[in-house]
């Protein structure tokens, strides 16, 4: 039976190498001359540090920039609250999301079930798996689901005939 599977994760290849030309157009930048700013990476969480707000605004723009080139959604990013550290400098948390939430996966699995396409949709973990008799059934379902889900990026993989 035809299937496959919704899932949202980053390419961590093309984080990895924003992150890396982030960090080498923020040492090269003369307004960045003698400030400590910088992108750390970690596994699915980032750590931007700056001198200031300012700069750390800029950190930001220079990430976001780098990682729209690679072709990375901005929507992965969930930044946390700015953190004082030693001194006047500051740090924000950003982390990775990986995966349907399982607030984003129900609402899924309602879209598919409201829409009356002859298909079943089921909670997998951090994915939603979506079955149905025809190919052309699943992608109508992914159609759908492009269209209805806008504030979570999707991709679809595991497409099985």
């Amino acid at each position: 039976m035809p299937s496959f599977d919704v899932v949202s994760e980053a390419n961590m290849i093309e984080v990895k190498n924003a992150v890396e030309q982030s960090n080498k157009e923020i040492s090269t930048r003369f307004d960045f001359k003698g400030s400590d700013a910088r992108i750390e990476h970690k596994e699915l969480e980032l750590t931007a540090y700056a001198d200031d707000d300012f700069k750390l605004g800029q950190v930001k723009d220079v990430l976001t920039s780098k990682m729209a080139k690679r072709n990375v959604d901005v929507r992965f990013l969930d930044y946390g609250k700015i953190e004082k550290i030693g001194g006047d400098k500051i740090k924000q948390v950003i982390k990775i999301k990986k995966g349907v939430s399982g607030d984003l996966a129900k609402k899924i699995v309602k879209a598919i079930k409201d829409s009356k396409l002859k298909v079943q949709a089921s909670i997998q973990g951090d994915a939603v798996r979506v079955t149905g008799a025809k190919r052309d059934d699943l992608q109508s379902a992914i159609a759908l689901l492009k269209k209805d889900v806008t504030d979570t990026p999707l991709d679809f993989n595991n497409f099985r005939d």
